[in-house]
């Protein structure tokens, strides 16, 4: 049986489109045509963002592999903002879409197992389990080491879903820990790496690739190639890329074959009616037109970028 990252992988290959769109929706950039449908609480706003991540998603499920909803712009809200991710996933995973939720979760023992099986897993309460989330990915943060990243890999096994653990990401103060040196001369994030390298080794697919895979940042082009030598079958999550500056050429880096990553991007896909390249085109009306076509203006460089490596 294929396991989850092959499964990625065939949608990115079906698709010949290595991006995963961002789904993080802030009411001060909806469109001007959903937020008139708003009112002021909770209830509402959410309703109309799960509108507009829908109209997205419509408009792009045939040429994307991907969503990446940050659940933070969920709990925000709530209750409602908690359903609207819910709705928000199972939505794209009926349009055929891998849901990989940005939640960077990072505890140890039963709380680690419980926000792994609130994701990844089943919720058991005397004889029934429940998938309350149901996703296929998500993001872990290592800083505990393994006893935090331990019942995510366990779940991975046992239901065939796959993690990105934080290594080397794109902010701009991420060098202040990850860059540290270590007594050997290594800097933590290429420990962190040995360590992800070393977690996957068993869940490693039909494509070389394990479901273990790591987040680097298209912010350091200079780590993504290292890393890239340190963890040859970890699948890349690539954040960073169009609205932070990580360019088409620096992502390409943490390819070979043209695999090995997925690239995301969120506000230079949500908004980009309002991009210089698109707003004289379309307007807020036809956010989701303007969204298709950066899709596809993205996935074009980033499959130019990505041959020419």
């Amino acid at each position: 049986m294929k396991n989850a990252i092959d499964l990625l992988i065939d949608k990115i290959k079906g698709t010949n489109n290595p991006t995963v769109m961002g789904l993080d929706p802030r009411y001060e950039k909806l469109p001007e045509c959903i937020k008139s449908k708003c009112g002021t609480d909770a209830e509402s706003i959410c309703k109309g963002i799960l509108e507009y991540n829908k109209t997205l998603i419509d408009a792009t499920y045939d040429i994307i592999p991907a969503v990446k909803p940050q659940i933070a712009f969920y709990e925000m809200f709530g209750i409602d903002g908690m359903k609207c991710f819910q709705e928000t996933c199972r939505y794209a995973k009926e349009r055929g879409l891998i849901v990989i939720a940005d939640v960077k979760r990072g505890d140890i023992g039963t709380t680690a197992a419980g926000y792994s099986n609130a994701y990844l897993g089943k919720t058991k309460v005397e004889n029934k389990e429940e998938s309350f989330y149901d996703i296929d990915f998500v993001t872990v943060n290592p800083y505990l080491g393994i006893d935090g990243v331990k019942p995510f890999i366990e779940d991975c096994k046992k239901y065939n879903k796959g993690i990105f653990i934080l290594v080397k990401t794109s902010n701009k103060s991420s060098g202040e820990l990850q860059d540290l040196k270590l007594e050997n001369g290594k800097t933590v994030y290429e420990k962190v790496a040995e360590l992800v390298n070393a977690w996957g080794e068993e869940l490693i697919g039909e494509y070389g690739y394990s479901s273990i895979g790591s987040v680097v940042g298209a912010t350091y082009p200079a780590q993504i190639k290292e890393l890239r030598e340190i963890m040859p079958a970890s699948y890349f999550l690539i954040p960073g890329y169009g609205a932070q500056g990580g360019k088409a050429e620096d992502v390409a880096l943490g390819f070979k074959d043209g695999l090995g990553a997925i690239v995301n991007a969120s506000r230079s896909l949500m908004c980009a009616y309002t991009s210089d390249r698109w707003k004289n085109i379309y307007t807020d009306k036809q956010y989701a037109e303007a969204t298709r076509a950066e899709a596809i203006r993205m996935r074009d460089e980033l499959n130019h970028a990505i041959q020419n490596h």
